[in-house]
């Protein structure tokens, strides 16, 4: 069996980052996804440093397992291409600034005309409508602007971004989300809509227990580093010769760290003995704890955890984790054949299902790898007409 949507079409009009990490994530669970780029150029993040064997790994990333097509789409002869395309698909993904779409004669009703089932799907900044909707965005505007940065890093200290693009990829993930229920409620209409999805309405959805205690308590959140807000011990500690995670969020826990480690009298401490009064007495608890996981190595922490039960973690570095044997288990790290290159590596996909797996069968294309073979196979057209549009520049 082949993934869960095998026989869906997606037509991606995306660059950069969130658009085709949308699509990328419809490609890994098996529809077939046809990438517009522009003639000779394409993709921006084709250029993008470092590549390997002259694929750019980042687009490699985030387009495996598409299909390229070049297209002029500012040539009249395109545009009534991409009309026929839409006929033969059902998603369309977009991840241009609002009304850039429009300009190009191809916003919703247009294409809602030649495909009234579609799923037409928006990926942008701030929206389609509202007072910055007309702003161009990238990842570290919308984690500022979504209340992240103010929350990320060591307190009073300047905020600090999110290691990885949360700001893109949260709205990739809500994007897909959102398809996929439109997918399923076409099922019952017969209709096809449009999705609006905004990075910062994103941003502001993943801050939810930020929001939530300035509901309850009118006090703005702030960054509290490796701590959680909530609960302590739950932060990284140091140790001897390294760092480690520790993670208490109850007082049966608490109970079980403090036997292992042969602090007992803390069980009963009041300063200590509750999760409240932790946090309460936060100072005091910090120092005793930064003084006792500096007694042992970071291995012997290890060693005495997995011997009482305790919860912890090593911070691990992206080459541990590559090398990590539950993770290469898992398949989180594959290989799927490029066309001029071999074999290249990816991050697998997390999505595990029962009867239908999802699999890589191909690393990115190069550009418009696929142009004669859609333009022939779903489009129609003949060989001599393909031969003419090149010649006028259209594909």
């Amino acid at each position: 069996m082949t993934g869960p949507l095998e026989g869906l079409k997606v037509l991606s009009f995306c660059r950069a980052l969130a658009g085709p990490y949308a699509s990328m994530l419809l490609s890994d669970l098996g529809a077939e996804v046809i990438k517009i780029e522009a003639p000779e150029r394409g993709d921006t993040t084709r250029r993008l440093e470092p590549h390997i064997k002259g694929i750019s790994s980042y687009f490699n990333s985030i387009n495996r397992g598409k299909k390229s097509i070049t297209l002029n789409l500012r040539n009249e002869q395109t545009k009534k291409l991409v009309f026929e395309l839409v006929k033969e698909v059902d998603i369309l993904i977009e991840n241009f600034r609002p009304l850039a779409m429009a300009r190009l004669g191809f916003h919703y009703e247009a294409i809602r005309e030649h495909n009234p089932k579609i799923i037409y799907a928006s990926i942008s900044g701030f929206g389609q409508e509202g007072p910055y909707s007309h702003r161009p965005a990238y990842d570290m505007i919308a984690q500022g602007m979504g209340g992240v940065l103010s929350i990320t890093g060591e307190p009073g200290r300047t905020p600090v971004r999110v290691g990885y693009s949360i700001g893109d990829l949260g709205a990739s993930m809500f994007a897909t989300i959102a398809i996929l229920a439109a997918l399923h409620e076409r099922k019952r209409s017969g209709e096809g809509q449009w999705i609006d999805t905004s990075m910062l309405d994103c941003q502001v959805a993943l801050c939810e227990n930020a929001f939530a205690r300035y509901f309850a308590t009118g006090e703005i959140p702030k960054a509290f580093g490796s701590r959680h807000p909530l609960f302590t011990p739950f932060q990284i500690f140091p140790t001897k010769d390294g760092s480690i995670i520790l993670v208490v969020v109850n007082e049966n826990h608490w109970e079980v760290f403090c036997k292992a480690v042969g602090k007992e009298e803390w069980i009963n401490d009041e300063q200590f003995n509750t999760n409240k009064a932790r946090l309460k007495n936060f100072p005091a608890h910090h120092q005793f704890m930064n003084e006792l996981m500096r007694t042992r190595t970071t291995k012997e922490w290890f060693d005495l955890f997995d011997e009482h039960g305790v919860m912890y973690a090593p911070v691990n570095n992206i080459e541990d984790v590559a090398h990590d044997p539950h993770v290469l288990e898992r398949d989180m790290i594959v290989e799927a054949p490029h066309p001029r290159v071999g074999n290249l590596k990816f991050v697998g996909i997390p999505m595990k299902f029962s009867r239908t797996p999802c699999r890589i069968e191909r690393a990115c294309p190069d550009l418009g790898e696929h142009t004669v073979e859609i333009l022939s196979n779903l489009v129609g057209l003949s060989e001599k007409e393909i031969q003419e549009l090149e010649k006028s520049k259209a594909i």
